[in-house]
Parts: structure tokens; C-alpha cells; sequence
């Protein structure tokens, strides 16, 4: 599976880091320190699994010891606490069976959702603890001095040793392994994802040919030049299934062998439908990214139409969470970015659904969702209403570029 990448310095074709100037120059060719993830299968041995299962539990424990003194320290005093958990593992010496950087990840990713809790209280929830219940673990580590390191097809991590797993692919040439995630999925398959450092060398792209995407429903998306998506709905061809297994689970003793079993199997279908989605969603990205040069989408919330109310009952959700959108463009993105080519996002507002593509004479009577076809009343042209909206948003896509 690909990974996202980030692109965290722009040097130019000399090798001189760029201090002043971070924008990419088309014209001229551009070297970056890329970020890029790899995800792997890994096959632990039993006794891996047990000091997976260790780690997953302290740096859960951790994360949760920490987050509760500090709401106390703040509760008392109305000031920040400052802990690490290095303070802990006097008191909780097990903490040493495990690796201290996980441990140490763990206080970071508490540090972030703590300060953006306090810096901006309306858009950062306040830090929830850590269920053991919810069927997915993970812990993360970094490399240092080649303590996480490939040697043939097994991966060498620090207090487990080296580890099984499927090198479906290679690494890239050159690159320095940062950081490792190890992960446990719902139905109990554990996964690494490997993310290293690489310099890209990079030739933008002067844009010739467009693509414009509307979003669409109920199949992903309506394309200005392309066929449209026609998403296979996942969720909904496996919903009876899925209903029948969790009908079955519900009915099952808490704490027996037949619920264990039933809640794996409901897990691996939820699995399948994600694992479904997302080959679907790198196939088309894939296509439409090696076609075209730049992309316009318009810059939607998809949460906020999710959460559409009509008639006082909730209409969209699940048909805008299956077709899995936001994922998709963050696809296009990353794989756009690799081929020097760009993802250009239309503002909300513009009315690519109103104008006409052939004389931009805008009916406000399509404001009307209802309306999937109309004559414009200026040039006669007929229209349909997603397609017209796609080409709209293409040509102003080649005018935002073009500017």
C-alpha cells in the first residue's frame, strides 16, 4: 500500500539548502527531503506477540497515568504538569520490560493533543483515555544507530528482536529509515509502517491537460473528461452480513469462546469492506494521477454532510462515509505531488453547478438539488447537472493554475 508522503525541505539542484524561498519553481528542477511510508504484514512468533501485547499495554498505561495526574495537577493548582515516564518506572518497574521510546512516543503524542486542547479549546477536544477495548493497538519507535533495520525478509526492532514479515516491496534506494509504527488490527493481523527519508529530485510540470471531479453521492465522484467513478458501495452490498454477524455476536455470553470467534469474524468482514475501499480508491487515483497533469476538486466538508439533516432524520452519512471521499483526495495529492503535478481544490462557494460551460450564464433555479438536468435560458444548451459542474470546475481549475 502506498504511503502519504511529506515533503519537509525544498533544496535546489545545487544541494543548497533553500532558507528564504520554500515555493516550487516550475521552470527549474527542485530537490526534497521526502518523507514516504511503507506498510507491511508482519507474522510474529508467540513470544513476540506476548511483548507486543506488553508494549501495547504500557504505553497505553502510560499515556492514560500521565493524562490523569495532569487533569488532577491542573484541577488543583490551574497550571500545566510537566511529567515524563521516566518518573513512573520506580513505581511501575515493568515499564522497563518495554522500549523507552515507545514510551517516550507516547508522552509526545500526549504533549500535542494537550497544547492543542489548551491553544484552541473550540477545535481540540479535550484529551479522552486510551479504551483496551477497542480492538486496535500500536505503538511507535524511532531508529537509532540502525536499531530498527531490514535483514532479508525480517526487520530487527528494539526489545523484540527480529520479526517475520512480507517485503511485498523494497524500500526505496538511498533512504533512511525514521520512525517504525507496529500495529494490531480487530481481527488480530499485526502490521509495520515504515517511515523513511529520501532525497526526490523533482521536475514540475508545466499543466497542460485538466480534470475537474465533482463529488458525487452516491458514486464518489463525476468527472469533466473521464467516465464517471461508479463506486461499487461496499458497505451497503456487505450490510446484510454484517447485520446478520452482529446479531449473532449480541447473542453471545460475554466473556465465552463463541463470542471471541464471532467478534473476529465480524471483525475481518469490517476489514474486508475497508480493505475494498481502499484498492478501489489507489486504482482510481492511480488512473486519473498518470492521465492528467492537475486535478480540480472543490474544497468540500464532507463531515458537515454527513451530518445533513431533511425531515429531522440524518440522510447522507452513510453514503458519504462509504465512498470514502476524503481519502481519495488526499490519494490524489501525495501521487499528483511525486510527478511534480497539482491538486488544485475550488473554493465551496463557487456556484460550478449553476453556470453554464458554454456561455456562464448562472441559474440560481438549480440551487434546487432536485434538478439533475436543465436547459440554460441564455444559449439553449442542455445540461447535466453533475457533468456540467465537473467542467466548470475544470475551467476553473486552468484559470486558478493559470494565474
Amino acid at each position: 500500500m502506498e504511503g502519504n508522503v511529506l515533503v519537509k525541505k525544498l533544496l535546489p539542484a545545487d544541494n543548497r539548502r533553500c532558507s528564504h524561498n520554500t515555493k516550487i519553481h516550475r521552470k527549474s528542477r527542485q530537490v526534497m527531503i521526502v518523507n514516504k511510508a511503507y506498510r507491511y504484514r508482519l507474522y510474529p512468533t508467540t513470544e513476540q506477540k506476548i511483548m507486543f501485547a506488553k508494549t501495547f499495554g504500557c504505553v497505553r498505561f502510560i499515556y492514560n497515568k500521565m493524562l490523569g495526574d495532569r487533569l488532577d495537577y491542573y484541577k488543583e493548582t490551574g497550571k500545566k504538569l510537566n511529567n515524563t515516564p521516566a518518573q513512573y518506572k520506580e513505581e511501575f518497574p515493568w515499564l522497563k520490560e518495554v522500549d523507552s521510546l515507545a514510551l517516550a512516543n507516547a508522552q509526545m503524542n500526549l504533549n500535542k493533543a494537550y497544547n492543542n486542547f489548551f491553544r484552541n479549546r473550540k477545535h481540540f477536544g479535550k484529551p479522552r483515555f486510551k479504551s483496551k477495548k477497542t480492538g486496535h493497538a500500536s505503538y511507535s519507535t524511532n531508529n537509532q544507530h540502525g536499531s530498527v533495520r531490514i535483514e532479508g525478509n525480517k526487520v530487527r526492532l528494539p526489545k523484540i528482536g527480529l520479526v517475520k514479515l512480507c517485503l511485498h516491496r523494497p524500500l526505496m534506494e538511498n533512504s533512511t529509515i525514521k520512525t517504525v509504527t507496529i500495529s494490531k488490527t480487530s481481527s488480530g493481523k499485526y502490521y509495520i509502517s515504515i517511515l523513511v527519508e529520501y532525497e526526490n529530485q523533482i521536475l514540475p510540470i508545466m499543466p497542460k491537460k485538466f480534470l475537474g471531479l465533482d463529488f458525487a453521492m452516491h458514486g464518489l465522484y463525476v468527472a469533466s473528461d473521464e467516465e464517471d467513478a461508479d463506486y461499487p458501495h461496499f458497505l451497503r452490498k456487505a450490510e446484510k452480513r454484517l447485520a446478520k454477524a452482529q446479531r449473532k455476536l449480541s447473542k453471545r455470553q460475554n466473556g465465552s469462546h463463541n463470542r471471541d470467534k464471532q467478534r473476529l469474524w465480524v471483525a475481518k468482514l469490517h476489514e474486508k469492506i475497508a480493505n475494498q475501499r481502499r484498492d478501489f480508491l489507489h486504482k482510481k487515483a492511480r488512473y486519473l494521477v498518470d492521465h492528467y497533469d492537475a486535478i480540480g476538486i472543490e474544497d468540500i466538508s464532507v463531515k458537515a454532510m454527513a451530518k445533513y439533516k431533511k425531515g429531522g432524520k440524518f440522510s447522507f452519512g452513510k453514503s458519504v462515509a462509504d465512498n470514502g471521499w476524503n481519502m481519495f483526495t488526499n490519494m490524489l495529492e501525495y501521487k499528483l505531488a511525486w510527478q511534480g503535478k497539482q491538486l488544485i481544490k475550488i473554493d465551496k462557494w463557487y456556484p460550478s453547478s449553476q453556470l453554464c460551460h458554454v456561455c456562464g450564464y448562472q441559474n440560481n433555479e438549480t440551487k434546487d438539488l432536485s434538478i439533475r438536468e436543465w436547459d440554460c435560458p441564455n444559449c439553449g444548451s442542455h445540461h447535466n447537472r453533475d457533468k456540467n459542474a465537473a467542467i466548470n470546475i475544470r475551467e476553473e481549475a486552468r484559470r486558478i493554475s493559470a494565474a
